[in-house]
């Protein structure tokens, strides 16, 4: 079971992600729209898994390693925006999510 806090920086970190990419990161990455669903933070605090719905491109896996590649400059971001609340910015590591293409494909299936 996860503590308080480290539910709370998971929370936090997942609407700050959100922010960051709607508004400052929007023109790095075309037109794509990025939406963060998830953020797990270990509970040491030092690393949080982000899990990303990738919408309007043809090429999500490239998306997403462009994401990564630009993980630092992203992870400074974050640091700008909740640096006071918390002791140390944790690592990024981003992840697809895939569970509205999963979801799509089951619709699909029972359409059928």
């Amino acid at each position: 079971m996860e503590s308080t806090r480290v539910n709370k920086v998971s929370r936090l970190v997942q609407k700050e992600l959100g922010e960051i990419f709607r508004l400052e990161e929007r023109g790095s990455f075309g037109n794509a729209m990025i939406t963060v669903t998830k953020a797990h933070v270990t509970p040491d605090l030092s690393l949080a898994r982000v899990y990303l719905s990738l919408f309007a491109t043809k090429d999500k896996d490239a998306l997403l390693e462009s994401i990564r590649g630009h993980s630092g400059e992203i992870r400074y971001k974050l640091g700008k925006r909740i640096g006071k609340q918390v002791r140390a910015i944790p690592e990024l590591q981003f992840f697809m999510d895939d569970s509205l293409d999963y979801i799509d494909r089951i619709e699909e299936l029972l359409d059928e």
